[in-house]
């Protein structure tokens, strides 16, 4: 018997005593009320495996001199803390049956104990086998990690797709419940492969997101309504790049929420598109986003899928308010 095949009868052997009904002297309630389980345990092993169940043990063996403890877990599902006591005793971090989603819970829950060895294994499995789920959830990804000190591989991956990949979180499932700061440092990337009109209806499509109680048809809208949209909207048309549209794109597409526009920029952009052929652009007022193909290689990283990588300095316009260039290519957020 080779020591590996020896580690896991031990592993069972472990496993087998949490499944036993007899020795036990602890109980914790897991959960809240209506959905609460049970679950019996051994104080000696929890308080070797997770230093936050050690301290609550600690403080509870000095008000409490009965021979059985009981403690409270009132933030864990039982289900995903049910996993996790099966690796405080077995070790063995298991990820059969269970979606990326009751993942992420048990990644949360296992920060919460301080287990941060299952919270990196469970990052990296993500990170290295999920990264289309990642994409496809940004939001939910990203304000998770970033609430969490003890996620730092998440928290990292999604710096670098927010520098690396922008166009990929527009295309995610949960695109419109993003933080604002994440939107302005997706629209004021060079590296945004995406027609500037393309950028203008995603920015419109979260602002939407946030009024849900207004329609899609600009032609209906009070003073009121346009009101709330420019609200929501003040931070990240800065960033919107309008003198590349086209003379009929903004014919189209800008004209009618008119009202959302300061003044000055929407006077402004009339001045310029009046004059253009409707398929014309404005030269030289807006600085182009690179297509990944005219990449200098120079100034060119590579990611994980082999694409073209460069960061530019960002053109400022008629906005006095927006940061310096100097200051604005690096910063990226560091949380919600």
């Amino acid at each position: 018997m080779d020591d590996n095949k020896l580690l896991q009868k031990l592993s069972q052997n472990i496993l087998d005593i949490l499944d036993d009904d007899e020795y036990y002297d602890i109980t914790i309630e897991v959960g809240n009320d209506p959905y609460v389980k049970i679950f019996r345990s051994h104080m000696v092993i929890l308080n070797y495996r997770s230093s936050y169940l050690r301290r609550i043990l600690s403080t509870n063996k000095t008000k409490n001199d009965e021979t059985l403890v009981h403690i409270k877990l009132p933030n864990i599902l039982p289900e995903i803390f049910q996993t996790i006591l099966r690796y405080i005793y077995g070790g063995e971090p298991s990820l059969k049956n269970y979606d990326n989603l009751d993942i992420i819970k048990i990644i949360v829950a296992a920060s919460e104990l301080n287990l941060q060895e299952l919270v990196n294994y469970k990052q990296s499995f993500l990170i290295n086998y999920k990264t289309n789920w990642i994409e496809q959830n940004f939001s939910l990804v990203y304000q998770t990690s970033f609430e969490n000190d003890s996620l730092l591989e998440l928290q990292e991956y999604c710096t670098n797709l927010i520098s690396k990949n922008p166009d990929k979180i527009f295309k995610s499932i949960d695109f419109s419940s993003i933080p604002e700061k994440i939107l302005i440092s997706l629209i004021k990337s060079d590296n945004l492969q995406m027609d500037e009109i393309k950028v203008w209806e995603n920015v419109l499509k979260w602002g939407l997101a946030q009024n849900l109680e207004l329609s899609s048809d600009p032609s209906n809208y009070s003073k009121e309504d346009f009101n709330s949209l420019k609200n929501t909207l003040q931070q990240c048309i800065p960033f919107v790049r309008f003198h590349n549209l086209t003379s009929k794109e903004f014919s189209n597409k800008i004209l009618p929420y008119k009202e959302v526009l300061p003044e000055e920029l929407f006077v402004d952009l009339l001045k310029s598109f009046l004059d253009l052929h409707p398929d014309s652009k404005i030269n030289h007022k807006s600085k182009p986003r690179i297509p990944k193909e005219l990449l200098p290689t120079s100034a060119a990283t590579i990611d994980d899928e082999r694409k073209p990588i460069s960061r530019h300095n960002e053109t400022s316009s008629l906005w006095n308010h927006a940061p310096p260039k100097s200051s604005r290519d690096n910063a990226l957020p560091k949380g919600p």
